[in-house]
């Protein structure tokens, strides 16, 4: 699928512009005292002009089936063609049935950093992520981004008393063949930094 910048997306937004548009896939998530499950997820990632990409994600899980996802990690196993489409692009495997259960939501602000980051490796820019969740959760992250690739540090992590609790987060996105693979490692209830979720989404017909 041919890519073009998005019509009004702001110039400074370019280097993010590949991120733009609607993203639906398969994914994992496991996490100590939560059970191993797959999962759908819808990712929206749209602008209205301004210097920033508003952010969405939902999340249903799938236990009646197993996810066909391939490993974040190793994205030489990324799947590259069409099979299994139907007359919309879509996945069949990604399409809601009514076995599946809501999850999680979130939305959020993507942004460059107007000034770069301290240790930011030469050639990649500067982001600045907020991310708030239903559960009681605001996310403030830092990172970079350069050649098709984003990873982001927490920098701080902002709770109600009912809300979870997570004392830090790391998420890394690629675009791999045109996919978007994603991995995101919590520090939550009392464990150390792990994995929690990874997916692999593809871009959406317009």
């Amino acid at each position: 699928m041919s890519f073009t910048i998005p019509e009004g997306l702001a110039p400074e937004l370019y280097p993010l512009a590949w991120l733009v548009g609607t993203w639906r896939g398969e994914g994992i998530v496991e996490y100590p005292g939560i059970d191993a499950s797959g999962f759908t997820q819808t990712v929206v990632f749209d602008h209205d002009g301004g210097p920033y990409l508003r952010y969405e994600s939902t999340i249903h899980l799938t236990p009646g089936r197993a996810p066909q996802v391939p490993d974040p990690l190793n994205p030489q196993s990324a799947v590259t063609d069409d099979s299994g489409t139907d007359a919309d692009g879509e996945n069949a495997a990604t399409q809601m049935q009514d076995s599946d259960v809501f999850w999680s939501t979130e939305t959020g602000y993507w942004r460059i950093a107007p000034e770069p980051h301290q240790g930011v490796p030469e050639g990649q820019i500067s982001l600045e992520v907020l991310l708030a969740d239903p559960a009681g959760r605001v996310s403030v992250y830092l990172g970079a981004s350069g050649d098709g690739k984003v990873q982001l540090v927490s920098d701080l992590i902002a709770r109600t008393g009912t809300a979870p609790e997570v004392s830090a987060s790391q998420r890394m996105y690629g675009n791999v063949n045109g996919q978007l693979m994603w991995v995101h490692s919590l520090a939550a209830f009392g464990h150390p930094l792990q994995t929690y979720a990874s997916a692999t989404l593809t871009r959406q017909e317009q």
